[in-house]
């Protein structure tokens, strides 16, 4: 990881992947893991922990071995390697975790990556277009789907779950929660891998390996301790997803998504704009099948998430400008200081 000596670059490039997994992985949580932690409340924090971590090593060591080193699975091959590391490239992980906070789901992929792609700006709009197209896709998805199983399935796990909580729930429904759990969160890593190595060397060693497998099982340790943070609540929200059988059923879904998108091309995406589009077009078939809440309940939680990842857009919008900008900005300032 280090050539010869430690220098600032180094220290940079460390901190930028600390900061970044802790940021990422926070904001992203609603759609990999946060609904596995809102059906297992009741479970020790432990049990989850040791869970997550399993298939997270699974999931990166195989990607290492196949990719030959590779722990991006292929998707910073459009990105330029970064030789030299500042401070600037420490701010887009830092203001995620700002947002994340607020409780505002960000395009973490195009925040993050974008820092990284400003000689080739088609990469940085192939990302946003990959990403809004993401969004409708997994909301026409979920309308067609939901509205075939929204009667059948959802109203019979609604009004069971209503009857006689969670403690009936048969224990296959909990295995294959656990089965999807694992099915979405490799998906995810998988997916999103490049922002969370972006930092790192393309080819990894051993060590570097096994830094990267360390650091994350500490935080995740954290991370479900927590139950997942605030921003967990824009999963809570939604209707019956902290039955194990409703969340196995969004998960699958979700991770069959995440694989086409992954196959589709190596552009990377933000998965957060086709997680809240899933659930978007979940919430407005199960209000056309069922009508569990009132029209105006059901719409604005759907505007509410909307609103807040485009903010969350916006906000990436303007920092990537700043940020790409920086030098330039600052060369401005100097001689319009030194004029003076």
């Amino acid at each position: 990881m280090f050539s010869g000596h430690i220098t600032m670059s180094d220290v940079y490039m460390i901190l930028g992947f600390l900061l970044s997994m802790y940021a990422c992985v926070s904001n992203d949580i609603i759609q990999t893991l946060g609904t596995f932690l809102s059906a297992n409340k009741k479970t020790p924090f432990y049990y989850l922990w040791g869970f997550s971590v399993a298939v997270l090593v699974i999931t990166i060591v195989t990607g290492w071995i196949v990719n030959d080193g590779d722990m991006s699975f292929g998707l910073l091959t459009r990105i330029p390697v970064t030789e030299h590391y500042t401070f600037i490239y420490l701010l887009p992980p830092i203001i995620l975790i700002l947002l994340t906070r607020w409780g505002i789901p960000v395009a973490t992929t195009f925040l993050v990556l974008s820092v990284f792609s400003v000689s080739d700006t088609s990469v940085i709009w192939m990302m946003l277009t990959k990403s809004v197209l993401g969004y409708v896709i997994a909301f026409v998805v979920a309308l067609i789907i939901y509205n075939i199983i929204g009667r059948p399935l959802e109203r019979y796990f609604y009004y069971t779950q209503k009857r006689s909580g969670d403690t009936k729930i048969s224990k296959w429904w909990m295995a294959a929660k656990w089965c999807s759990t694992a099915f979405i969160w490799s998906q995810w890593l998988a997916q999103d891998s490049a922002k969370l190595f972006i930092y790192l060397p393309r080819k990894a060693s051993v060590g570097e390996l096994l830094f990267v497998l360390t650091c994350f099982t500490v935080f995740l340790g954290f991370l479900t301790y927590q139950r997942g943070g605030d921003i967990q609540n824009i999963v809570k929200m939604k209707t019956n997803v902290q039955d194990p059988r409703s969340a196995t059923i969004i998960d699958i879904i979700y991770a069959f998504l995440l694989l086409y998108f992954i196959n589709l091309n190596n552009v990377p995406m933000s998965t957060t704009w086709v997680f809240i589009g899933l659930l978007a077009g979940r919430e407005i078939a199960l209000y056309q099948r069922l009508r569990f809440e009132s029209p105006k309940k059901m719409y604005k939680h759907v505007l509410k998430d909307l609103t807040k990842v485009t903010i969350g857009l916006f906000v990436s919008i303007i920092v990537v400008v700043v940020l790409t900008q920086y030098e330039t900005v600052i060369k401005y300032f100097m001689s319009h200081f030194m004029m003076h």
